[in-house]
């Protein structure tokens, strides 16, 4: 799956998801590190899970962040709205 992301450094979110389980989180730009180490910590994690964890994170006054872009990206999925 693609998402492209609003408000953030990062311009886009590519994911799969397989059985209910995240995987293969990349994010195209950002800061590399930390879009690295969210990514590293939401593999193998259920869908519902990482959502309720990563949703309403903000950075600064940006009113959203990376993590809370992927929380959306998912919640998306499940609804049906990324199909790609």
């Amino acid at each position: 799956m693609i998402y492209k992301t609003k408000g953030v450094c990062s311009r886009e979110i590519h994911f799969d998801v397989q059985d209910g389980i995240v995987t293969n989180v990349r994010y195209v730009g950002g800061c590399n590190g930390n879009t690295q180490g969210v990514a590293a910590l939401v593999e193998g994690m259920e869908i519902n899970e990482a959502i309720r964890r990563l949703k309403g994170i903000q950075c600064g006054a940006k009113g959203t962040s990376c993590p809370d872009q992927l929380a959306t990206a998912l919640q998306q999925y499940l609804d049906g709205a990324i199909c790609n």
